[in-house]
């Protein structure tokens, strides 16, 4: 291929988008245009705007909501690990001090004597 053919086929594939050579650009739109298409485009950006807060502060609404309730179901848990630990420490802090176990409320189902073998003279 040469130069020129390279050209044309380049300059043809960057004006594809336009449908008609002859065809006349469209008028350039008027400052006032403009200024009008602006000014109806500022109350729905301000709509916009507005729903964009309420989503949001929904959101940090529903997430303060869900910290809330997992900071007390924490809080919960560690109460009942806590008093759970603390009964156990009691239970062995008072095996540690007793060195009898008083039984209420046992009976005696057989008694045995023992006897040792004393060695005779």
């Amino acid at each position: 291929m040469n130069d020129e053919q390279r050209k044309i086929i380049i300059n043809r594939i960057s004006e594809f988008h336009r449908t008609d050579e002859h065809e006349q650009p469209p008028p350039p739109l008027s400052p006032l245009n403009r200024w009008m298409t602006y000014l109806m485009l500022i109350p729905i950006v301000i709509v916009m705007v507005m729903l964009g807060m309420f989503f949001f502060a929904a959101f940090l609404a529903l997430l303060a909501v869900a910290i809330v309730v997992i900071g007390i179901r924490f809080w919960w848990v560690r109460r009942q690990y806590e008093q759970a630990r603390q009964q156990v420490d009691d239970i062995s802090r008072s095996n540690e001090g007793d060195s009898s176990i008083i039984i209420e409320d046992a009976q005696i189902i057989e008694e045995t004597h023992t006897y040792q073998n004393k060695p005779q003279k």
